[in-house]
């Protein structure tokens, strides 16, 4: 999925403003500095003026950004490298534990959505992927689950 997608359905989802978007970025380093005119970009849509794509380190920054936000940081621990490419399958790991979800919650997450999965589906998603039962999350799970989640946390 493209990362613009990923980062404005986030930002809808939990009615994050331009700038909350660039601090949640720092919480995750905050030698990473966003700009909140960058994000204004990254925002729009493909065919609008001022488009900008966010690329793979940014969406990195904000989603260790969120888990940050949500779970807090363990300060007796350095900081964890960003990941250099990001996968639909790294997204929904890291929201997964931004979110604290558990099995059971991802189920009903996804249903909600009206795309049920069944359980070995979804350890297959959160498995290293040179496992042999390692499944690709294709974009239109990701979507899927980003609305189920959206409904979950929005009402």
């Amino acid at each position: 999925m493209i990362n613009n997608d990923v980062l404005r359905s986030i930002r809808y989802m939990l009615d994050l403003s331009d700038s909350m978007v660039a601090n949640t970025c720092a919480l995750a380093d905050p030698a990473f500095v966003v700009d909140p005119a960058d994000v204004a970009g990254w925002l729009r849509k493909e065919d609008e003026a001022g488009f900008a794509a966010c690329d793979d380190r940014t969406l990195a920054h904000f989603l260790d950004g969120l888990i940050v936000h949500y779970r807090g940081r363990d300060e007796s621990q350095p900081l964890r490298p960003v990941e250099k490419r990001i996968t639909n399958n790294l997204v929904l790991k890291k929201l997964r534990v931004a979110f604290e979800l558990k099995d059971v919650d991802m189920h009903a997450i996804f249903e909600s959505a009206g795309f049920p999965v069944s359980k070995p589906e979804l350890s297959a998603l959160f498995r290293q992927p040179d496992h042999k039962n390692y499944r690709v999350c294709g974009d239109q799970m990701l979507r899927n689950f980003l609305k189920g989640l959206t409904l979950r946390v929005r009402g």
